[in-house]
């Protein structure tokens, strides 16, 4: 499919007739809106209460709206698509060369006759959906306060989608950490939302996870109302329903059927059936497709134009193989496409082996930043051990890398997304869909001025740039963290009237968040150096007094409090978040359903140091036979990171302590953002497993690790920690282990042959260990290394 992106032609419309005298801005506040068809279920129609109510709750003012002009006074008018516009509109028509499309227009006016007094806006919609985008487009532009709205200059565009498919995953669900609190009447508005910046699809879950909800409607019943609500904005309903069973069952199997034929019958709109071959499921391909012809027909019953969708996900090579097979050999005419996502194919492979028939959807997953599709690339590990998988996390430089990059294969996406958190990916992912040229600052601009007001827009949308540039780098480097607190608690100082907006409570999260985390994590540090210093005075002032005072320089982290009005701030905020939008940031307080969902508040006073590590290794040196045991024990603690002049030491996944470490290019210029190879984060006790912090961050496996200046004449030895094998090359040559530790924490040694640094460097890389068949949990992988001068 050629796609045409966003384009202007204002000069089209200018060559039509003006009947209004214009001035640079448009006052509004007076303005009626003209519609053609009144009837409550046309396209002009819903597009104009979207318009009147949305700016009722921005303004206090309610325009009327009307099928007649009226006498005097400035008009908005909307016309959604021929069938609903008056003859005179027709030349314009031919401007709009796809569906979705829409042309605004201030020089443009219908008025007939002229009326020199007033200014007029015209938004003409090549059907029902092209209406509702142009409103959504005139909203994001006007200037709002209370008691007046302005067009601040004239606007003359005409807007083509590039990517017919621009949706988004909102399942009522438990494992929301969010949407699960929502009323009907909350989805509508964020559906309504979403749409204004040219959403055009939403995704429901309406069949897995049966833990309880939070929220008070029945999931069935929401999942019918989902349905009900993207009918009446004209939005296409999609649903993702997996097989959890074993397809061979064939009880289960006409079960399941039996099921989703009920459910078809109960939803108003259904536009597409998404099926994941795997995440969850584990049927192979050559059981899923004639489960999903079968499927098929029952879709056609109830809604015949609806297509299935399916992914490749968790398959094989041999699956993906079968999966082919059975495509080309049948040629479904109800298959849509392929849905690309986690553990998929490639999109380019993808798109390689598909026939042009079928689509290919993207289902980036924008809603996690570690143990991720798209990982918040080289971000500090006191981020990712406090605030998790699933923070408010704004990423809109890194996202339009991913989205431009891939969606050339793709005819759009789908993102998956578990909770409000990740608002802000939607917005920017839903208007690069729209054109991918666009301006990202002038789509955060957008997002800013609708949702906080045009007196806070620019410094809303730099500050929410900053809020992704916190996360670059060390953290205890980045001043610039603290510089984004304070640019968020200006605005914050100059908007009282926002503290009750979500969106707002979000951004001071995290700008208060982050800060807290920063001053913990340089406390903490320096704690964990004193404790080390004190383990070593061992040899002098005795192993018990060394022990004592490691621990008590340690323990001051519980006494010697950090910036506790930043950390009372986040207990506030998280409050309001579950007050304003059902926002679980804590298992016990706000009924997350489990750490991993959002549970940020629950991880805000994590340690960020080796603490308990060092708290229970220092007890085993206790109970150590002998004074030298004890002594030998404790210096090995407070020199495991410090190896000595000569040595080298990295933390593989820390990005404050692996400048060793080779990496790949600039983050957002990644080719292939998919498959970038960059830390990673383990998740054991629910994150609080007692071990060091450097085993629970690793790579699998880092493109290499170079080291300048050695000695030609010293003998060094690579020492590494990580899980089970580890095949280091030197300078290309394999080098073979002296010492092969396994398990998490062990020790390897390879001795370094001297020729191979005769010329003073020397690149370390790894051979990828072939593990057929094992869960990337228990997969081989790097975690620590030094180079040891001897």
């Amino acid at each position: 499919m050629r796609h045409v992106p966003m384009f202007l032609l204002g000069f089209a419309l200018s060559l039509l007739p003006a009947t209004a005298s214009m001035t640079d801005a448009i006052e509004l506040s007076t303005a009626t809106v003209v519609v053609h068809d009144g009837r409550e279920t046309s396209g002009g129609y819903v597009a104009a209460t979207v318009l009147v109510e949305e700016l009722e709750k921005r303004t206090g003012i309610r325009l009327p709206v009307s099928t007649r002009w009226p006498e005097s006074g400035p008009v908005i008018e909307i016309v959604a698509g021929k069938k609903e516009a008056p003859r005179k509109f027709d030349p314009l028509f031919a401007l709009l060369t796809k569906p979705e499309s829409y042309g605004i227009s201030t020089t443009f006016a219908a008025r007939t006759p002229p009326s020199p007094d007033a200014s007029n806006i015209m938004i003409l919609g090549a059907d029902a959906r092209g209406a509702l985008f142009g409103v959504g487009h005139l909203l994001r532009k006007l200037e709002w306060r209370q008691g007046s709205v302005t067009l601040p200059a004239p606007l003359n565009v005409t807007c083509v989608p590039e990517y017919p498919i621009r949706g988004h995953q909102l399942g009522y669900r438990a494992t929301a950490n969010s949407y699960d609190a929502w009323d009907p009447a909350q989805y509508d508005q964020y559906i309504r939302e979403l749409a204004l910046f040219g959403t055009n699809a939403i995704e429901a879950i309406p069949v897995q996870d049966e833990r309880p909800i939070v929220g008070k409607t029945p999931r069935e019943e929401m999942d019918a109302a989902m349905s009900t609500i993207c009918d009446k904005y004209g939005l296409a309903f999609w649903v993702w329903t997996p097989a959890t069973f074993d397809l061979n069952d064939q009880k289960l199997r006409a079960e399941s059927l039996a099921e989703f034929e009920r459910l078809y019958k109960q939803w108003k709109r259904l536009d597409a059936v998404f099926f994941p071959g795997g995440d969850p499921g584990d049927n192979p391909a050559n059981l899923v497709m004639p489960y999903l012809d079968d499927l098929s027909a029952i879709l056609a019953k109830h809604h015949p134009k609806a297509k299935i969708w399916v992914s490749l996900q968790g398959f094989d090579e041999t699956q993906v193989d079968a999966f082919y097979a059975w495509v080309n050999a049948h040629h479904p005419v109800w298959m849509g496409g392929v849905v690309a996502g986690p553990s998929s194919p490639s999109i380019r492979d993808t798109r390689v082996r598909l026939s042009s028939e079928y689509g290919i959807r993207h289902y980036p997953d924008i809603t996690h930043v570690v143990r991720a599709q798209y990982p918040a690339h080289w971000i500090d590990p006191a981020f990712a051990f406090t605030l998790g998988r699933e923070p408010v996390n704004p990423r809109p430089v890194f996202y339009r890398t991913v989205h431009n990059n891939l969606a050339p294969y793709t005819s759009g996406f789908l993102t998956y997304s578990d909770g409000i958190h990740d608002d802000v990916n939607k917005f920017v992912w839903s208007a690069l869909g729209w054109d991918t040229q666009a301006d990202l600052r002038e789509v955060l601009m957008d997002y800013s001025r609708l949702f906080f007001g045009p007196d806070v827009a620019q410094g809303a949308a730099d500050g929410i740039f900053a809020l992704e540039r916190n996360w670059e780098g060390s953290l205890a480097l980045n001043g610039a963290v603290d510089a984004t607190l304070a640019h968020w608690q200006g605005l914050e100082a100059t908007a009282p009237q926002l503290a009750g907006n979500w969106r707002w409570q979000m951004n001071l999260l995290r700008a208060n968040y982050d800060a807290y985390v920063r001053h913990r994590l340089i406390h903490e540090t320096a704690l964990e150096e004193e404790a080390n210093a004190r383990m070593l005075e061992a040899a002098s002032a005795g192993a018990n007094y060394a022990m004592d005072a490691a621990l008590a320089a340690l323990q001051r982290a519980d006494t010697e409090k950090v910036r506790p009005e930043l950390r009372q701030r986040v207990e506030e905020l998280c409050a309001a978040l579950w007050k304003s939008i059902g926002f679980q940031t804590s298992v016990e307080k706000y009924q997350a359903i489990a750490p991993e969902r959002g549970a940020v508040l629950d991880y805000v006073d994590y340690p960020l140091n080796n603490r308990w590590w060092l708290e229970d290794e220092i007890a085993k040196a206790r109970g150590m036979a002998t004074e030298e045991e004890k002594v030998a024990h404790l210096r090995m603690l407070a020199m495991w990171e410090h190896p000595g002049p000569g040595s080298f030491y990295d933390d593989i996944g820390n990005v404050a302590q692996s400048s060793h470490v080779i990496r790949s290019e600039p983050v957002n210029s990644l080719v292939e953002p998919d498959r970038a190879t960059v830390p990673d984060f383990m998740w054991w006790d629910s994150g609080k497993r007692r071990v060091r912090q450097s085993w629970m961050s690793k790579m699998d496996w880092p493109e290499g690790l170079r080291y300048l200046g050695l000695d030609p004449e010293a003998d060094y030895v690579l020492r590494t920690t990580g899980l089970s094998q580890c095949q280091p090359r030197a300078n290309g040559e394999r080098l073979a282990p002296t010492l092969d530790g396994k398990e998490i924490g062990e020790i390897k040694e390879f001795p370094i042959p001297k020729r191979l640094h005769r010329e003073r460097v020397l690149t370390i890389t790894f051979d990828v260990p072939y593990e057929p068949g094992i869960n990337w949990r228990q997969a081989s992988r790097l975690s620590e290394a030094w180079l040891i001068r001897k």
